[in-house]
C-alpha cells in the first residue's frame, strides 16, 4: 500500500511539472521529462498511423473472403487473431525493454521509444499485406 501511494504521488509529480511534447522541441530536448514526453507523442503519432492502415488491411482482406467460398473465408478474421496477438507481444516487449532503467526517471521513456518503433514497423507490415492482398 505504501508503494502504491508513493507512486501515485511520483506520477502526479511528474506530471504537474511535464511539458506536452507541444511545448518542447522534439529535435533537441533538454531534460528527461523532455524526452519522455517527445517518446510518448512519437508513439501517439505511431498508433493513430496504425490505426488507419490496420482499417484498410481489414477491408482489403474482407475483399479477399467476399470472393472465396464458405470453408475458404477467414482472411479478416485471421488478421484480427494476428493483431490481437501482436498487442500483447508489443506490451511485453516493451515491458522488458524498460527494465534497463527499472524504477527510474528513464524507463516511461524506453518504453515509450519501443512501442512508437515497433507500432512503426507493424504499420509498415500491415502496409505491405494491404499491397499484397489488392493486388
Amino acid at each position: 500500500m505504501r508503494l502504491n501511494i508513493c507512486l501515485i504521488g511520483a506520477a502526479m509529480l511528474l506530471s504537474a511539472g511535464s511539458a506536452s511534447a507541444q511545448d518542447v522541441d522534439c529535435q533537441n530536448p533538454k531534460t528527461q521529462s523532455d524526452m519522455t514526453s517527445c517518446e510518448a507523442a512519437r508513439h501517439d503519432t505511431a498508433d493513430k498511423a496504425l490505426n488507419v492502415q490496420y482499417k484498410k488491411t481489414r477491408a482489403a482482406l474482407a475483399a479477399v473472403d467476399k470472393d472465396l467460398d464458405g470453408d475458404m473465408k477467414g482472411a479478416e478474421q485471421a488478421l484480427v487473431k494476428a493483431q490481437r496477438a501482436w498487442i500483447d507481444y508489443r506490451d511485453a516487449e516493451c515491458d522488458a525493454f524498460g527494465f534497463q532503467a527499472r524504477g527510474g526517471t528513464m524507463e516511461p521513456m524506453l518504453v515509450a521509444g519501443c512501442l512508437a518503433n515497433i507500432t512503426d514497423k507493424r504499420t509498415k507490415e500491415l502496409k505491405e499485406l494491404e499491397d499484397t492482398m489488392s493486388n
